[in-house]
């Protein structure tokens, strides 16, 4: 019995601080809702499809805001993916070992880099640059409604680039590890069936195909909730427009722009209420994500069982 209490201590103990972790879930969301409840009765779910947004006479819709968020940051996913995984698998596979060190710096360098810095170096550098790119843009692609817009340089494409560079770290940094972890009698296989270089690299990559859509949403979910380096480049303004080159705005970036200037409760609440929108939709995009990753990892799991 006495060998067995520490062992059961042990368990209790680690098993309270995941609840705890639980716990602190539920109680985020239960206290969101109660300090929005006053616009969660007002509005119900039109809160959600309205594109209303005007404090004056006291019209608030989440729409521009989700739309905005969503858009900004499956952008940024589409951008950084590529780039990320190429850091990823160039540090692991392909690069010299005296290369690799300074690379991990570098990149592990750039997730530490605050985002008020990214924000300064988007308005002065990449702002600048995406209006140039829309003054170069051809007349007919600027009649189609993904390149329309004023050459401002401030919109959606600035948006998504900054949040593509802050996830680039993120996403190529899990991937790599993922990476490291693959056994070397994969590629040792491999080769021995005759893969090219490129051939052993896909195999390793389709072996840890499970962790690198796990870094890839862990991105995704970086990029769903930046607030300042976005606010400083998107234009903040509260439309749904498919333009990549239109001001628009994000949930993150209205709480943070307005949250003081709330001028009464239906104003405060609403902006809570956001803030609750945001939560649950981050709750939807980890539970998918655990989801693919689990169908993934099943199905791997039925195919080796197959071959077998």
């Amino acid at each position: 019995m006495n060998l067995r209490s520490p062992d059961l201590g042990f368990r209790l103990s680690a098993g309270a601080f995941a609840l705890a972790l639980a716990a602190i879930v539920v109680a985020i969301g239960v206290e969101l809702t109660r300090q929005s409840w006053l616009s969660i009765t007002e509005f119900g779910f039109d809160f959600w499809r309205s594109s209303e947004w005007d404090p004056v006479s006291g019209e608030f819709g989440a729409l521009p805001f989700i739309w905005g968020t969503l858009y900004s940051s499956f952008a940024a996913l589409l951008i950084a993916t590529p780039v990320a995984l190429g850091i990823a698998i160039f540090i692991s596979e392909l690069s010299p070992s005296w290369l690799r060190t300074p690379l991990v710096f570098l990149t592990e360098l750039l997730a530490a880099i605050p985002s008020i810095v990214y924000g300064l170096w988007g308005i002065f550098v990449l702002v600048p640059a995406v209006r140039s790119l829309q003054m170069v843009t051809p007349e007919f692609l600027r009649q189609l409604p993904l390149f329309s817009g004023p050459p401002l340089g401030i919109g959606m494409l600035s948006a998504a680039l900054i949040l593509a560079i802050m996830v680039v770290p993120f996403t190529s940094a899990v991937a790599r590890e993922v990476l490291r972890t693959v056994p070397n009698t994969q590629r040792e296989g491999a080769y021995a069936l005759g893969a090219t270089r490129f051939e052993a690299i896909r195999a390793v990559m389709f072996y840890a195909r499970t962790g690198i859509v796990g870094a890839i949403m862990l991105g995704f979910g970086r990029a769903l909730g930046e607030t300042m380096a976005v606010t400083m480049v998107i234009g903040n303004n509260p439309q749904v427009s498919a333009s990549l080159f239109s001001p628009q705005h994000t949930m993150a970036a209205v709480i943070a722009n307005e949250f003081t200037e709330a001028a009464d409760d239906l104003y405060l609440h609403a902006l809570i209420e956001i803030g609750l929108v945001l939560f649950v939709i981050t709750l939807v995009v980890n539970a998918l994500s655990r989801l693919l990753i689990w169908t993934m990892a099943g199905g791997g799991g039925t195919a080796a069982r197959a071959k077998a």
